[in-house]
């Protein structure tokens, strides 16, 4: 067996970043951004008012200043003129300012008699004005990698920037195996149960960038497995869960090595999913996960979710682990890496109470693994431990 440092390692070796492709503006949120964009324009493209007031000339600017209002500026229709001595352009937000006009006096400092307004409160130092290009030039970098969130299409969009390069979505084939398994909604037979394994999944590795396929359930026959096997065709990575009628992976290990699957790896020192097998199969990256519910999400985790980073070219690929402080003791530790289902809040990290790997609704109420180094000593309430957010 393996660490699970040493089976990420390999994993990594299995996968690449994939090939860019161009997507619309209105669609690019939540991809990975493949290459650099650049502002096409400065923001503002013209000096702007940032209140609602009176553009005027600066060095006229003082208390009880009296002025002749010469016209109108508005966000879209600025004023054509030009702004004298001792003339002021009422002016709106956004409105592009006058030529010789470099100051905006806000409304609530003035009052207004026809076309004279006065200065009747301190107008300050604050000239109100957005210089030409203060958010961003032409030539503004967005760096690539990165995850475009709603910020970043926003300011695309500013940018005038309408496709964008992102890197393609791994498409992932799952394949759930097992004579005991039906299909959320379908009634089951007496010794039947729901296929929970690949939704799980299929929610997992959507939420962090994958397209992911579900591929119908397969029975515990060399057909069936071959059968779904073809139809995983033109994935970038395969993940069967489950699969054995007899023991862990035999019957999925043999039917994808006849198929002509490189095993790059079997069996990690860990629990729960220390039966996880890898390689490659027909160009595709291909990972076996155990069929209990909790140890194939786990392995989502720790393994799936990583190497769907790496495909999207996304620099840290790992999430980091974090520390916090035990509210309730825990055992010792045995001589596989552990990862505890826990909840984690303000106060601190508890460990679930039954770590059962079958038990998905203790899995749903947790938010955090709290990682266990082999053979890790029993641990007390306040001390410090590792843990993964999930």
């Amino acid at each position: 067996m393996i660490t699970v440092n040493e089976a990420r390692a390999l994993l990594f070796e299995l996968v690449d970043r994939l090939p860019e492709e161009t997507v619309p503006l209105s669609e690019a949120a939540g991809r990975v951004l493949a290459q650099d964009v650049r502002a096409t324009r400065d923001q503002p493209p013209f000096a702007a008012s940032s209140m609602d007031g009176y553009a005027v000339k600066s060095v006229e600017v003082e208390l009880h200043a009296i002025f002749k209002v010469v016209g109108e500026a508005a966000a879209g229709r600025r004023y054509s003129g030009s702004v004298g001595a001792g003339q002021a352009v009422r002016i709106f937000t956004g409105a592009p300012m006058p030529d010789g006009a470099d100051f905006v006096i806000i409304q609530e400092d003035t009052t207004r008699s026809g076309d004279l307004i006065t200065i009747t409160d301190g107008p300050g130092a604050k000239t109100n004005v957005r210089p030409a290009g203060v958010d961003f030039k032409a030539g503004t970098p967005i760096r690539a990698p990165r995850e475009i969130r709603a910020e970043d299409v926003a300011l695309m969009a500013a940018m005038n920037i309408a496709l964008v390069p992102v890197t393609r979505k791994p498409v992932v084939a799952l394949i759930s195996t097992g004579d005991e398994l039906v299909m959320p909604g379908e009634t089951p037979g007496p010794d039947q149960i729901i296929a929970s394994n690949t939704f799980g999944l299929k929610a997992l590795l959507e939420k962090v960038g994958a397209h992911v396929r579900v591929l119908p359930i397969a029975q515990d026959t060399k057909s069936s497995l071959e059968t779904a096997f073809s139809l995983a065709q033109g994935a970038d990575l395969v993940v069967t869960v489950g699969g054995a009628s007899v023991g862990d992976y035999d019957l999925v290990a043999d039917v994808s090595q006849d198929l002509g699957m490189e095993r790059s790896f079997y069996k990690i020192r860990m629990r729960p999913g220390k039966p996880l097998m890898a390689g490659r199969i027909n160009g595709a990256a291909m990972v076996g996960l155990p069929g209990n519910p909790v140890s194939a999400m786990v392995c989502g985790y720790l393994f799936l979710v990583p190497m769907i980073r790496r495909m999207l070219g996304v620099e840290d690929v790992l999430e980091p682990f974090r520390t916090a402080l035990l509210t309730e003791p825990v055992g010792q530790n045995g001589p596989r890496e552990h990862y505890m289902r826990a909840i984690v809040d303000k106060t601190g990290i508890k460990a679930c109470a039954d770590q059962d790997s079958s038990l998905l609704s203790v899995l749903a109420e947790a938010n955090a693994l709290l990682v266990r180094a082999p053979h890790d000593p029993a641990r007390s309430k306040g001390e410090e431990v590792s843990y993964l957010p999930i």
